[in-house]
């Protein structure tokens, strides 16, 4: 039969329009429920390692370990958790939420498949999370890292919001958003890494177990596995993090650039630390990548439930 004969048949397809999701309570409050958990646990300890090392980058693990210690034992490793972290943890899902479905409902209006339209939504999440909460938010955090040379030379060490203060009278906004290019650069690959990869190994573990159909499910350790290899692999612009946290450290050196910029900054790293260097705190980033995975699979639906029965609202989001 020809496309003529019954016109209804094109004219249907045509106008069949995406209907676009709504971004509910119940999700919003779900991601902000799991990444507050996330980081208030085991989170910030591994982000203040990484950090510690990327920032005195001549430092091992055990070197690490113990500067963080003698900055003030078990809570040391706990340092810019309050309020910078958990600023960070409770709004970023929110801003990656709104702004990711957008951008996919736009990509699959013009054409892109699911999958295309998965990575350019996280993609422009990613670089909205940057600009909106988690440049200012992780550049307070370097700064609450790395401000405690005053304390070795017998200096008072000024509080976390006198800090934040002095930042903003000094040098305004820009100064509280230092480093948030490479903020930006690394949530957009991050995001586009960790979808891509965690979709290519969840295939590999499909055709390892012979769920080769997508209506089989897979098991919460298998998805654990899965997430886990896609964000242990994006570690790989760990260079992109090295140069964020060097941007935003308040360590003395007068080699450092001026007026730091991502490119000068990574030429300056790579000149002092080579290859290395640029690579310093790989290993607590991968484990982070692998506990914020178990936290927002295994303990997912534990919440999902949690949240269904206060908000009474069915979670559809999938964290």
């Amino acid at each position: 039969m020809s496309a003529t004969g019954n016109p209804g048949v094109g004219l249907t397809n045509k106008s069949t329009k995406l209907e676009k999701k709504p971004v509910k309570f119940s999700n919003l409050l779900l991601g902000a429920g799991l990444n507050m958990f996330e980081v208030t646990t085991l989170g910030q300890p591994l982000e203040v390692m990484k950090t510690t090392m990327a920032a005195n980058r001549q430092d091992g693990m055990a070197g690490a370990v113990s500067r963080i210690w003698g900055r003030g034992g078990v809570l040391g490793f706990y340092q810019g958790l309050i309020p910078w972290a958990w600023i960070e943890a409770s709004t970023k899902g929110a801003v990656l939420l709104f702004v990711a479905s957008e951008a996919e409902y736009y990509a699959k209006n013009f054409g892109a498949n699911n999958f295309t339209s998965g990575i350019l939504g996280g993609m422009t999440g990613g670089l909205a999370q940057a600009y909106a909460t988690m440049g200012f938010c992780t550049c307070m955090k370097t700064v609450e890292m790395t401000k405690h040379r005053a304390a070795s030379t017998g200096g008072k060490v000024p509080g976390t919001m006198a800090t934040f203060m002095d930042i903003y009278r000094r040098e305004g906004i820009a100064g509280i958003n230092k480093g948030v290019n490479a903020v930006a650069v690394r949530q957009v690959t991050n995001w586009g890494s960790r979808f891509g990869l965690s979709r290519v190994a969840e295939n590999g573990i499909r055709n390892m177990t012979g769920k080769n159909d997508s209506s089989q499910k897979l098991s919460v350790p298998e998805k654990i596995l899965a997430s886990a290899i896609g964000g242990g692999l994006s570690a790989w612009n760990q260079p992109i993090e090295v140069v964020r946290v060097e941007m935003q450290s308040k360590k003395e050196d007068p080699n450092r650039p001026k007026k730091m910029t991502v490119g000068n900054t990574f030429r300056y790293i790579y000149g002092q630390n080579g290859i290395k260097g640029l690579y310093r705190g790989v290993a607590p980033r991968i484990g982070l990548g692998v506990w914020q995975t178990v936290c927002m699979v295994a303990l997912g639906d534990v919440a999902k439930e949690m949240v269904e029965k206060a908000t009474g609202e069915a979670v559809t989001a999938k964290h």
